[in-house]
């Protein structure tokens, strides 16, 4: 017998209602930007060296580079070319570098929950170890912010069994772990539902540039080519278009030359979609007639 998660059901993306964007858009365009601190000498690095040196002095000052350098070079473009953001933070970040906290308060960007560090999965913590990371993220980020974050993303995307079960409890509306669709969907959970907020693992840079070691420019025709068709195939449904990005990797001079061209060619057609923050696609989904969904029927 099969092995299913039982959180939804299938839905082909053909077979489903029909629905509008704000303002009668039909495609949705969203910028993540993931704004992590990591532990020196311990715990996860990223793939931009084998294992076995992932922590090393030279591959953490590697990703070092994207919160003192990066960061800040991509927020410029962001701020020129006037695109919203939506940031999932790791909360050390309030205490290791709050000048980056105080630039997207400032904007007024959407902030995500996204663990304490990106050393550490939360995937394999007990269930009661899982609540207090949860909560300990949501009440720092409450306690500098004024308000809870109503998203989250896990680290690595790392999910245990039970956790869109805790997440729902804490009072979270949607997750960005699961990436199996082009439009939101809802998620059971034993408390209620989660809605699954559609995620990008290829237009991706950390999975693009440093996994699949695409060139910056193939990253930028990345962008752009699925922007194209997507635009096209949101004639007849509305979609959504995420955009992931990791200071430390599309951070870097060279890369932003490409980025930025990709950026151009979006905000080129603002006036056909959507260009927005995920917090604002879940109260958009939130707000449509029972049964528009997939899982609110």
């Amino acid at each position: 017998m099969l092995e299913v998660h039982g959180r939804y059901e299938y839905s082909s993306i053909v077979d489903r209602p029909v629905y509008d964007w704000p303002n009668g858009k039909r495609l949705a365009v969203y910028v993540a930007m993931n704004d992590e601190v990591f532990r020196y000498g311990r715990g996860k690095g990223a793939a931009i060296a084998p294992p076995d040196q992932s922590n090393t002095d030279s591959v953490y000052s590697w990703r070092d580079y994207g919160n003192r350098v990066g960061f800040w070079r991509l927020m410029d473009l962001f701020d020129q070319l006037d695109i919203p953001v939506e940031h999932q933070i790791n909360t050390a970040l309030y205490d290791h570098h709050p000048d980056i906290m105080e630039r997207i308060r400032a904007r007024g960007d959407e902030i995500l929950g996204h663990g304490i560090t990106n050393s550490d999965e939360q995937g394999g913590l007990s269930e009661e170890e899982e609540r207090r990371l949860i909560e300990h993220c949501t009440s720092t980020i409450e306690r500098h912010e004024g308000a809870r974050p109503i998203g989250w993303m896990s680290p690595w995307l790392s999910n245990s069994p039970r956790t869109l079960d805790l997440l729902q409890e804490a009072g979270y509306r949607y997750v960005m772990d699961w990436t199996m669709d082009d439009q939101p969907v809802w998620a059971k959970t034993r408390s209620g539902r989660i809605l699954l907020m559609p995620y990008p693992i290829e237009n991706n840079d950390n999975r693009a540039l440093v996994w699949f070691r695409y060139s910056s420019a193939d990253f930028a025709d990345m962008i752009i080519d699925t922007f194209d068709e997507m635009l096209e195939q949101a004639a007849g449904q509305p979609l959504v278009c995420p955009i992931s990005l990791h200071p430390f990797v599309a951070g870097r001079p060279y890369r932003i030359r490409e980025l930025r061209r990709a950026f151009r060619h979006i905000v080129a057609h603002r006036n056909e979609i959507w260009l927005t923050r995920p917090g604002d696609i879940c109260r958009h989904v939130e707000s449509l007639p029972k049964g528009t969904v997939p899982g609110d029927g």
